[in-house]
């Protein structure tokens, strides 16, 4: 059982390198950046500052891919078998504490105002959320990724 975390169209650098040290704690097989995400790394090889500090290293050791083509990336994902779960709040949304997933595990957290563009919504197998219960209606995505990751990584007591 693999899990794999994409970041489509995140727009913080500082969510960017959160969620990597997640990633890496919660014991997820590989990220993938999607969209606009920054890469740890720019178009010239060049570390970004923010993501190497909130990281702490995380992208030294957590495997990543950066796709262009988000289409391209979950056709790729699905092609070896991975089940592509959207983190959103949408009408057909289950809470992510009432469902198990067997076998590998893609999931993918979007942009931190707008969430997941209906096109990626669209090429997802299924949709969880977390239900709030405050008058804020969602956490902050690297937190989101936290809760998730630890729930459907098997790494929770």
């Amino acid at each position: 059982m693999k899990r794999y975390v994409v970041l489509h169209n995140i727009r913080s650098a500082h969510n960017v390198g959160s969620i990597f040290r997640t990633a890496d704690g919660a014991g997820v097989s590989a990220l993938y950046i999607s969209g606009y995400t920054p890469a740890p790394t720019d178009r010239f090889g060049r570390t970004r500052g923010e993501i190497a500090k909130t990281s702490l290293g995380a992208t030294q050791t957590m495997p990543y891919e950066v796709w262009e083509d988000a289409d391209a990336l979950v056709a790729h994902l699905k092609e070896q078998g991975v089940r592509v779960v959207a983190v959103e709040q949408t009408p057909q949304a289950i809470a992510f504490d009432t469902c198990t997933f067997e076998g590998d595990v893609a999931f993918v957290f979007g942009n931190e105002v707008t969430g997941i563009d209906v096109d990626m919504l669209a090429r997802c197998d299924a949709h969880i959320h977390i239900p709030m219960h405050g008058k804020k209606e969602s956490l902050n995505v690297s937190v989101c990724a936290g809760v998730v990751l630890f729930r459907h990584t098997g790494t929770r007591g």
